[in-house]
């Protein structure tokens, strides 16, 4: 049987006497798409940091394709094949779209260092990007500043950068936020396209999307998980529709 790509036991972070995230046991295997899922503080990015590296567990282990990372840092985890994307984008708002994605290649190819100015006009690094962006549609038009393009296709670039070290899990941190109706089925198609042999967590407060994508979902609140099962599970449990889906029948 193939080890997941993500398996974390145990997991638990405290502020204080504020507990975060609570013994939390969770797998992500390869090729699926497991949604997390929870209201405002229920610790879904606090656990998100977690398994990235950014904040350190106070209890529990993440192994991330069988190796113990619980103690290692972003960098290590990233080299390793952690890719995320962020609840606020962060992409560079003063670069185009392919000079944003030139930078993403330089440093998945571990071309040596250059400044921009080179690299930006470098064959094989635009190639390179150009292959980046082809995914999310945005090598159609790649010359266009960041600072003048839709919110929904900075989100896109933000997935595309995510995904360009071909990491084995990838992090979706909430990639519909602020988006309207037509750039969250645009993502939704996209993010399907990406499932392969990679896994995916994914956090996300748009319902329709979360159903329509999960292979899994795991239900947080107050940092414990409530429930996990598959989206059909998970709609009809009766402790999920009371306590997160507003339904108390």
């Amino acid at each position: 049987m193939n080890q997941p790509v993500l398996k974390l036991a145990g997991l638990c972070k405290y502020y204080g006497a504020l507990q975060a995230t609570r013994d939390l046991d969770l797998t992500v295997e390869r090729g699926e798409i497991h949604a997390l899922i929870g209201p405002n503080g229920a610790g879904k990015t606090t656990l998100i940091n977690q398994i990235y590296g950014s904040e350190k567990s106070d209890a529990g282990k993440i192994f991330l394709n069988g190796l113990d990372v619980t103690k290692r840092s972003v960098a290590s985890r990233v080299k390793i094949g952690i890719g995320r994307s962020f609840q606020i984008s962060n992409v560079i708002l003063g670069f185009t779209i392919i000079q944003n994605a030139i930078i993403a290649e330089q440093a998945r190819s571990a071309a040596s260092f250059r400044f921009f100015a080179p690299a930006f006009s470098d064959p094989a690094l635009i190639a390179g990007a150009m292959d980046i962006l082809k995914p999310v549609g945005l090598d159609e038009a790649p010359d266009r500043l960041v600072a003048n393009i839709s919110h929904g296709e900075r989100r896109l670039l933000e997935l595309a950068l995510a995904m360009a070290a071909r990491p084995s899990l990838l992090l979706l941190d909430e990639p519909m936020a602020g988006a309207g109706a037509e750039e969250s089925g645009r993502m939704t198609d996209i993010i399907k396209g990406l499932r392969g042999d990679n896994g995916i967590l994914l956090i996300e407060h748009d319902m329709d999307a979360v159903f329509a994508l999960a292979d899994r979902i795991t239900v947080l609140v107050e940092g414990a998980a409530i429930a996990s099962g598959s989206p059909q599970e998970i709609s009809k449990d009766k402790a999920v529709r009371t306590a997160y889906l507003g339904d108390g029948n």
